[in-house]
Formats: C-alpha cells, structure tokens, sequence
C-alpha cells in the first residue's frame, strides 16, 4: 500500500520512512526537528534553508526535508511555497493548513 494513502498521523506523530529510517533511533530526533521547524515557519515569513537551519539547529539539508514532509497528508498537508532569490538561494514559506489531519 502506498504510505500516502494510508490513514493520516496527527502533527503529535509523525510517520517517517526510507531505507536508513530505525524509529527506535531516529523517531525523537526527528518529531523533536519537525516541531522546531514547524513552530519557526508556522508565521508565514519567508526563510533560507540556512535562516531555519540558525534558528532550529537543524542542518539545511535536514530543514529541507522536514519542509517536504510538512506537505505530505500525514503531516497536515500544509503549503510550502518556495521562490528563487537568485545565485542558488531559496526562500521557503509556510503556509499551515487550517484543519488538522487526524
């Protein structure tokens, strides 16, 4: 079954995957990065990666996928937008959605 179809997870938890992926070693790092860049983004304003990876901690690569998964159902189906600055640099905005995925 497609992990996307199945029944959506509340923001509380989260359901990661992928091949390296070990819940008993990776859930807390990653639900306790997903709230850190969730509640920084959850104003709207437009970030860098390198802006959330200061704010949060988290390095820009890991931001970057946090911001992916915020778009999946399972993680609310929220709206990021993204736009290009110029030289390589991207902004990103989240938009959350109003009803909550349970």
């Amino acid at each position: 079954m497609n992990p996307e179809s199945q029944v959506p997870m509340s923001f509380d938890k989260p359901r990661f995957n992928g091949s390296d992926y070990q819940p008993e070693r990776d859930d807390h790092r990653l639900n306790e990065q997903y709230a850190k860049i969730f509640d920084l983004m959850k104003d709207g304003e437009w970030r860098s990666l390198d802006e959330i990876s200061k704010a949060t901690g988290a390095p820009a690569p890991s931001a970057s996928a946090q911001l992916r998964h915020a778009r999946k159902i399972r993680f609310g189906n929220h709206t990021v937008n993204k736009k290009y600055m110029g030289d390589g640099l991207y902004l990103y905005q989240l938009i959350v959605k109003k009803e909550r995925v349970v």
